[in-house]
């Protein structure tokens, strides 16, 4: 018995430290990192005029993901949120919807050239993802 107290003590500080964090989706700094990303891989691919930093990109990517483990995430949790579809389509949506408010209107490629070259020479987080 005096073995038991101590594990079910550990077991519930444990669950306790994982029902402390919210889910990845509510954590605002992650979220935006990657409607930001989305934004830029948007542009990127609808504009011939520019392209997206692939390696800024990419170390952007880790640096959300590395927030994430700081905030207590494990690895496998990062991953079920990165690879949800339900989710993926929802951010999707919020950049199109973000890139729609700049200019963009889906079908014309010289609206997604503006919205980039803008975004580029204000220095925007989306615009630092881009050349």
């Amino acid at each position: 018995m005096k073995r038991f107290i101590p594990l079910v003590l550990g077991l519930s500080i444990s669950a306790t430290a994982a029902l402390a964090i919210p889910p990845l989706r509510e954590v605002t700094q992650v979220r935006e990192g990657l409607i930001t990303a989305g934004m830029a891989i948007e542009l990127g691919d609808n504009c011939g005029d520019v392209s997206v930093r692939l390696i800024r990109g990419l170390n952007y990517l880790n640096s959300l993901k590395s927030q994430a483990r700081d905030l207590g995430y494990t690895d496998d949790q990062i991953e079920a949120y990165v690879d949800d579809r339900a989710e993926k389509a929802r951010l999707e949506g919020i950049a199109r919807a973000r890139l729609a408010e700049l200019g963009v209107v889906v079908g014309q490629g010289e609206t997604y050239c503006t919205v980039a070259k803008a975004q580029i020479s204000q220095g925007t987080a989306v615009g630092r993802l881009l050349r």
